[in-house]
């Protein structure tokens, strides 16, 4: 599925639920800090996502990750919590776009080579002490071929 396609059967679902939130005033801060992934990964296997404040009411995320051979790795994107896909650095190729669901709820497509090839519903709890994540892989046609699960805790 390309771009274009995958952003015109979710355009009416954005264009809505952007209005809506737009007069909610979603704010990103409560997310602002760093979140480890609670996993069952053997060290030195790593994965710590960092949020900042960037551009007007928008959002920097770098994930710094180490493998389980401790080989190291950053990337990152920004935005604007808007629906535009943007330049994921680090990794060629690659955009990321995210818009708001809810207050506590982003949804974020990712493309490679322009093609949508996840999607992540990104939820943060009602104390903000943890980021549940929802990972639906998508093959070429558009059709998701995978889900999974990973649970991030806020270490500052």
């Amino acid at each position: 599925m390309t771009k274009r396609t995958f952003l015109t059967l979710f355009g009416a679902v954005a264009i809505s639920a952007a209005g809506a939130l737009e007069a909610a005033g979603q704010d990103p801060s409560p997310r602002f800090g760093q979140w480890w992934l609670d996993g069952n990964s053997p060290p030195p296997a790593v994965n710590i996502m960092t949020y900042e404040p960037w551009g007007d009411g928008g959002m920097a995320i770098t994930v710094a990750s180490t493998n389980g051979r401790g080989q190291e790795s950053e990337w990152g994107y920004n935005t604007l919590f808007d629906g535009e896909f943007r330049a994921v650095w680090g990794q060629e190729g690659s955009e990321t776009a995210v818009e708001w669901v809810n207050e506590r709820t982003t949804r974020i497509l990712n493309a490679r080579n322009g093609r949508v090839t996840q999607i992540i519903i990104n939820t943060m709890s009602e104390d903000g002490q943890t980021i549940e994540n929802e990972y639906i892989r998508m093959d070429e046609d558009g059709k998701p071929t995978s889900v999974s699960h990973a649970t991030y805790r806020r270490i500052n």
